[in-house]
């Protein structure tokens, strides 16, 4: 996570085997994996949420990570920030940053240091969360400064410099139980009035865990072949012009 005043790490740190990172590890391969090909030189933006980059580390890559919580970073790690990135113009020919640029505030300001960084041709893997009506407390703790529509997510990238490849929704096989857990948080009193540290993230029992990993397995393999209409995140693969 980055750039938030009060906020620390993603919940990840303290879960990474929380249904929703092992789920998105596995929906962001089989959406942008095959724009990540040939690539050799990457930087990690948000390494806290690591899970979800670690098919990233098949060994044919060099990768360096950058977060703002030194408890998030890799051995290789960096800890700054995304809205001043510690790295020479054109050092990398990727960047990943998931779940990051919603943490951002400017956001053009993140998105012109990635597209500083990277080399000519260069590629930027995103992953934003999904619909501003979703918005509630639990984005308040998080230090989220704005959720995405794909069309939102596909202008600020564009704006920033780059030519969109892929922009899909993931996590639609459970967007209706997505939608029923904001609509209750909107319900009960607000829990986080501003930024924490380390969110607790909702527990489920381990039966709805295994079956929510079953259901995201749809979206892995329509993500293989198709852009999905909607969902509760938006993943975005982009070329820099």
């Amino acid at each position: 996570m980055t750039d938030v005043g009060g906020h620390g790490g993603s919940p990840s740190i303290e879960q990474p085997d929380y249904w929703w990172y092992l789920a998105r590890t596995d929906l962001l391969h089989a959406a942008l994996s095959g724009f990540a090909t040939g690539r050799t030189t990457v930087l990690d933006i948000g390494s806290a949420d690591g899970p979800s980059a670690s098919w990233l580390h098949d060994g044919t890559r060099r990768l360096a990570s950058l977060d703002i919580d030194p408890r998030g970073l890799r051995s290789n790690g960096v800890c700054g920030s995304a809205l001043a990135l510690p790295f020479a113009d054109g050092a990398f020919d990727m960047v990943s940053a998931f779940d990051v640029i919603e943490h951002c505030d400017p956001e053009a300001e993140a998105l012109a240091e990635v597209h500083r960084v990277l080399a000519p041709g260069g590629r930027l893997l995103m992953a934003v969360p999904a619909y501003q009506w979703a918005w509630t407390d639990f984005d308040v703790a998080n230090g989220h400064f704005r959720r995405y529509t794909r069309k939102r997510a596909v202008a600020a990238v564009e704006r920033a410099g780059f030519r969109v490849e892929r922009a899909t929704y993931a996590f639609t096989s459970v967007f209706p139980g997505f939608v029923a857990e904001r609509l209750a948080r909107r319900l009960r009193d607000r829990t986080h009035t501003g930024p924490v540290d380390v969110v607790e993230v909702p527990q489920v029992p381990r039966a709805l865990h295994h079956a929510l990993l079953a259901a995201t397995r749809v979206d892995e393999a329509l993500l293989r072949r198709v852009d999905l209409p909607f969902g509760s995140s938006v993943f975005v693969a982009a070329t820099k012009r």
